[in-house]
């Protein structure tokens, strides 16, 4: 993980226990060598998750408290220091130890080397109005009287130094609330993770949920769903999620985790959906089973990028910096083609169907609410920006575009063989988990690794901004393309020459 210390300046603010520095409070129990985490859910009072963290030892220079200024998946600022409030520091006597504010997301500890525990509370984002970088409630928390939802990057700090090292965390609930996340629990009842970015990829849901589980190949799926009013439940959404799961197994060719977690939250908005490494949660407030599916897939897919195919920028997030990787276009719009691609393929979705939705509606989008001139390099490179934002949508528009006609020249130079599908399993093959690309040189090695044409594609159409050639491509698989310049109509012609019935043939299945 890159570190960076040094951040601007802003308001100095001391903080002490809300007392006298020499009064001290009933320390917690024993000694701990990891960072440990207890969180409160059973005192849902003021909306603030109240907080503890027990610290292992710490040197005299271990003195920066660090909350995230962003996430992974979110490409956008959070700074949730914001949120952060009654922030305290004590010794193992249960003294009050001097805290310092001394910018957004980080306070300052004196006597560090004195440090046993610390004491916050995190508001709740849903119910937190910001109109400066607000939190999208997908990648945020709300705390009800009848669940939560837990993004651990909105609540959970560290000490600087502690980043890439082991933590736990503990929720204390009422006994009929379940709990649904991907981590572990070890034999003391503490979640275990890795790190912070492992903490961070693994959001929780809990409360009165309905849950249903499934194995597909070798990988157990499970579904945890809280519903406001009782209507919808796991089993349900495990129904209209079978066939993604399916198609996906086909599509990679076994999927490439031995589980995943699906968290659904239905209430009171729709705001969408956020992916993680072995999990993904959905905020919705109405259910429709063509959207579980189409959201589901596109979340799933995820599993390949950004969790098997990454550059050293997701590899090595920095949460204490935004750093933008310009690779957006292999994370989010390659994902959302796979995400139609599969269920066509598997013929879970019609073709006209395919053609409606992953084509014809995604250039109407492009064409109507984006920046024609703002290339998918510059909706990564900006996407923190106040600009990069109002353009950042149309990764899902033009981003799988740009994917479903890469993949159609790929199919063409290959004569039919070798498609955006296996140059995705090669490139699962070639990197995996724990080996990123190279952030800088990664559009130069799809070049090796295919043909000097897509060199050219890369650079007209993901470095650069030039017309997508929707007409031409199409019609090397036999399809006719009425273009008035708002929505095309795309069909097929009557009769495919050859090499266009050959085309046509990779395209529409796995091979």
């Amino acid at each position: 993980m890159k570190k960076c210390y040094l951040l601007p300046a802003l308001l100095v603010i001391t903080l002490f226990n809300g007392c006298d520095e020499d009064e001290s409070i009933t320390p917690p129990p024993g000694e701990v060598d990891i960072l440990t985490y207890q969180v409160n859910l059973n005192d849902r009072s003021n909306d603030r998750f109240k907080v503890k963290v027990v610290v292992p030892q710490l040197s005299s220079s271990d003195t920066i408290f660090q909350f995230a200024a962003t996430a992974p998946g979110t490409y956008a600022t959070a700074d949730i220091g914001r949120f952060i409030r009654a922030f305290r520091a004590y010794d193992k006597d249960g003294v009050a130890i001097p805290v310092e504010k001394i910018n957004t997301n980080q306070w300052d500890i004196s006597n560090a080397e004195d440090l046993r525990w610390i004491e916050y509370t995190a508001r709740d984002t849903w119910d937190t109005l910001l109109t400066v970088d607000p939190i999208s409630r997908m990648t945020g928390t709300s705390l009800e009287d009848n669940h939560a939802l837990f993004n651990a990057y909105c609540v959970i700090g560290y000490p600087i130094t502690l980043e890439d090292e082991a933590m736990r965390i503990s929720f204390s609930m009422p006994g009929h609330w379940k709990t649904g996340t991907a981590l572990s629990k070890d034999n003391d009842g503490y979640y275990e993770a890795n790190d912070f970015e492992h903490l961070v990829d693994s959001p929780f849901l809990f409360g009165d949920l309905t849950v249903a589980e499934t194995t597909v190949g070798s990988t157990t799926v499970a579904i945890y769903n809280y519903s406001a009013d009782g209507a919808i439940n796991a089993s349900t959404l495990l129904n209209d999620l079978t066939e993604v799961l399916n198609s996906a197994d086909e599509f990679l060719q076994g999927i490439p985790v031995d589980r995943y977690t699906f968290l659904f939250h239905y209430g009171e908005f729709t705001s969408g959906a956020w992916e993680h490494s072995y999990s993904s949660e959905y905020v919705l407030k109405t259910y429709n089973a063509s959207q579980v599916k189409s959201i589901g897939a596109h979340e799933f897919f995820h599993v390949v990028t950004p969790l098997n195919i990454h550059s050293e920028i997701i590899e090595d997030f920095n949460f204490i910096t935004p750093t933008p990787s310009k690779h957006l276009w292999l994370y989010e719009g390659v994902t959302e083609w796979a995400s139609h691609t599969m269920l066509f393929r598997a013929g879970n979705l019609s073709e006209e169907s395919y053609i409606n939705n992953a084509v014809e509606y995604k250039v109407s989008i492009d064409r109507t609410y984006y920046d024609a001139t703002f290339t998918l390099v510059d909706i990564a490179l900006q996407s923190y920006s106040t600009e990069g934002q109002k353009q950042y949508g149309n990764i899902y528009y033009r981003g799988s575009l740009v994917a479903s006609l890469l993949d159609i020249r790929l199919l063409e130079l290959s004569n039919g063989t070798y498609g955006l599908r296996e140059l995705m399993l090669e490139l699962i093959d070639t990197y995996g988990a724990d080996q990123p690309f190279s952030e800088e040189t990664f559009f130069e090695t799809i070049e090796v690794m295919t043909y000097p044409e897509i060199g050219d594609f890369i650079n007209s159409y993901i470095i650069n901004a030039q017309p997508l050639p929707y007409a031409e491509y199409f019609g090397k698989l036999g399809y006719n393309v009425a273009d008035d310049g708002s929505r095309p109509v795309i069909t097929p012609i009557s009769e495919r020459t050859a090499s266009q019935q050959l085309l046509y043939n990779s395209w529409k299945q796995n091979l």
